[in-house]
């Protein structure tokens, strides 16, 4: 009994306690809030789910490099939000087909086409060209802004060329193609003169509303074209205010009976004054310093609705426009005002609200729209909804610049997407735009896009690097294999790097220093990768892979790989990359095998000629397909399939690198020669005759040669004569060594 009770005692044994890990804090996302300006956490309203509205063109002209900034800026950000942080994203985006601009330019381009389609006489045109020169004189010494008025300048210099011509032909009593020739290069010349002066005519004779969205309609699809080509993603939902003229009227309407708008004279204001001594409201949420610029103001209410009647309808000057009352010449859509039109600010809350109701996460535009365009919006919304919290995070994208310079048509740096895309890749684009960080200015320059080019090289040859290695033929035992400590040590700095990227876009999605991260990674891999190759060790196969994934991985969220490439960047045209590699490479792993075989046995039995042939499939031939064969001494030919024309670059750039090594080394073989030549000259010359042909500077020698007077009689100094005695040895010591090597070459 004693033992068993005993054993109770010891009872069975337990597990000990455990501790858990102690862990840092998770870095939590933060945002640039133009509503605060300072990074807030990003924190929905509902969850995973974000709603988001982001301000869309007004399309009334090509796409520029200004819209490529915001768009793909906001495609970055919209991918890092859905595929990295895994938000469930919902992305509106409006067109502004319905604009004072766009009405503007539809009734020029409608009257000129209409203009042109009945051309004047000659005689006739040039009397119109001088009427319109009267309107625009007026407006050119009218303008101050120095870029505008150089290219109205520069306008009325073609005009007054393209003119001459034709007086003159006129004057001479000329007919038929002698007229007709000059007439057309003055028509095209004076086209923006003439639109201008036509529209201020015969503007309010145009009333078919189907005018006023041809053009729009054209714009938007060139638009979409444009963002397609640039890899932007489309919105989930699109939105046009043509297509929402009721809903903008009932939106007004609410404003106006909430107690913030008023009618006046057919059109509806906004009461700034109302709305921000109302309790829980306020106006210039962004800019509050800006409230009551009325340049500003003015700009947002559009070229069409500045007059001094307009501005006369307001209560206040800060008041701004919900509906327009459509003038002749007008789109008009029928409301209880009377027939009008909608105000530009009025459309995004109107078309916002209806699909993301009272309040959304995140409203996103170009930082030029904070204010009027947004805090009016603010205003407005908050009017029609009663709440103050419209809009939680606003995101505003950085102005884009040309070189340093705003871009301006006037200083000739305008520059449309089609045009960006005939220098630069859409990848190379975006790459430039990821290196800069999406709240500031960007410079779109040589130097900005050599640095894109630079890393999408360095990038691409770090993927064919590590696409030959997996080539290579492996059992499946063998792909795993021992790490030392290089394999180790790649592997924490690996880690420490997604760490570092992770953190970066933690930070108000900071991909300038996510792209170094990963680019320091692949420095450390490339490093790795020498020391095993110097060491005839073939590096880790599945660390490098792993790495290798991380960095498409990355690249497909921020959109710089646009296919389901699993692996680096795609290779050939959209939709044909996988099928490409797959299919051509291991033709090309045997011709490699092949051509390595034959030029072994080419220089076992010594055939140059075989050799010769070897080098110009890899030199000229294979780059013409877009395929890169590198010889490496004591090891396999590296087979690499890589983009054609880059591939003829980088040929062209080494035969001229080539060419200019041969040229140095050429000048530097002559001018050792040309020295040799002067040298055994000087040589030649006995130092007894050295001196003698200086007249211009002695007139007298002693019996050796050397100089005793000066040209002028004048006896020379001991210290000239000592220089002198120095130089005369000095060339006594050559002569003899060439007395010495012609008597040697005689004997010889």
């Amino acid at each position: 009994m004693a033992g068993s009770s005993a054993e109770q005692g010891k009872g069975r044994r337990a597990q000990p306690q455990w501790s858990p890990p102690a862990r840092s804090e998770p870095c939590q996302l933060r945002l640039y809030n133009s509503l605060t300006r300072r990074k807030d956490v990003f924190v929905p309203q509902d969850g995973k789910r974000v709603t988001w509205y982001c301000c869309g063109p007004t399309v009334y002209d090509a796409s520029h490099m200004g819209h490529a900034r915001s768009y793909i800026s906001f495609d970055i950000l919209r991918r890092v939000l859905r595929d990295y942080f895994k938000f469930d994203v919902f992305y509106c985006m409006n067109i502004t087909d319905v604009d004072d601009k766009i009405i503007k330019r539809a009734r020029q381009n409608h009257l000129f086409e209409r203009y042109r389609q009945k051309p004047p006489q000659a005689a006739q045109l040039l009397e119109d060209v001088r009427a319109a020169l009267k309107p625009f004189s007026v407006k050119l010494n009218e303008t101050t802004d120095p870029d505008k008025k150089q290219m109205l300048e520069r306008l009325e210099r073609a005009v007054a060329l393209a003119a001459a011509p034709l007086e003159e032909a006129v004057g001479r009593s000329l007919a038929g193609e002698e007229l007709d020739g000059p007439a057309q290069v003055l028509l095209e010349e004076a086209k923006d003169l003439l639109s201008d002066w036509l529209d201020s005519t015969h503007g309010s004779e145009v009333t078919d509303n189907s005018i006023f969205s041809k053009l729009p309609k054209f714009w938007e699809e060139e638009f979409h074209r444009d963002m397609e080509a640039l890899n932007v993603l489309p919105p989930d939902v699109l939105t046009r205010v043509s297509e929402y003229v009721p809903e903008i009227v009932d939106f007004v309407q609410k404003i106006v009976d909430n107690g913030y708008g008023y009618v006046s004279n057919g059109s509806v204001y906004f009461d700034t004054v109302k709305f921000a001594s109302s309790e829980g409201h306020c106006y210039g949420k962004l800019v509050p310093e800006a409230v009551g610029d009325q340049k500003a103001l003015q700009e947002g209410e559009g070229d069409l609705s500045v007059s001094a009647e307009r501005l006369s309808e307001k209560r206040s000057p800060s008041d701004f426009a919900l509906w327009k009352a459509s003038k002749p010449g007008e789109p008009s859509w029928p409301c209880p005002w009377g027939k009008g039109r909608p105000g530009w600010h009025i459309e995004c809350s109107a078309m916002a609200g209806t699909l993301l109701g009272a309040s959304m996460d995140i409203h996103g535009g170009g930082f030029d729209l904070r204010f009027p365009h947004h805090d009016n919006e603010l205003a407005q919304s908050e009017a029609y909804f009663e709440n103050d919290c419209w809009v939680r995070y606003f995101l505003h994208t950085g102005h884009l610049t040309i070189a340093g310079c705003k871009m301006s048509k006037s200083l000739k740096n305008f520059i449309t997407i089609k045009d960006a895309l005939k220098k630069h890749s859409a990848r190379q684009l975006r790459l430039a735009f990821l290196m800069h960080a999406w709240k500031d200015t960007l410079d779109y320059s040589a130097n900005t896009m050599e640095s894109a080019l630079q890393y999408e090289r360095f990038l691409n040859e770090f993927f064919l690097n590590v696409k030959d290695l997996l080539r290579a033929p492996v059992d499946v035992a063998g792909q795993f294999e021992k790490w030392e400590d290089a394999e180790t040590e790649l592997n924490e700095s690996f880690y420490d790097r997604k760490c570092a990227v992770h953190q970066a876009l933690c930070d108000n999605v900071d991909t300038r220093t996510a792209l170094e991260e990963m680019r320091a990674l692949v420095s450390q891999c490339n490093l790795y990768m020498a020391a095993h190759k110097a060491a005839r060790r073939r590096p880790n196969r599945g660390l490098l892979e792993s790495v290798a994934r991380y960095l498409t991985h990355m690249l497909k969220i921020f959109g710089a790989i646009e296919e389901e490439s699993s692996l680096g960047f795609p290779v050939g045209g959209p939709g044909t990359s996988l099928n490409l590699e797959s299919t051509v490479m291991p033709y090309l792993q045997v011709l490699s095998e092949f051509r390595e075989g034959v030029r072994r046995i080419a220089r076992e039995h010594k055939v140059p000629e075989v050799l010769q042939l070897s080098d110009a499939l890899r030199d000229d031939i294979l780059p013409e397909l877009g395929v890169r064969f590198e010889d490496h001494e004591g090891l396999p030919t590296v087979v690499k399939l890589v983009d054609r024309d880059a591939l003829l670059r980088e040929r062209e750039e080494k035969r001229r690198a080539e060419e200019e090594k041969r040229r140095k080394k050429e000048d530097a073989a002559r001018k050792r020669q040309e020295q040799e030549a002067a040298k055994l000259a000087k040589m030649k010359i006995p130092p007894s005759e050295m001196f003698l042909s200086e007249t211009d500077k002695y007139s007298k020698f002693d019996e050796n040669g050397l100089p005793t007077h000066d040209a002028e009689g004048k006896e020379l100094s001991k210290g000239q004569a000592k220089k002198l005695k120095k130089l005369f040895e000095v060339q006594e010591k050559l002569h003899k060594e060439y007395l010495q090597s012609v008597q040697n070459g005689s004997s010889q």
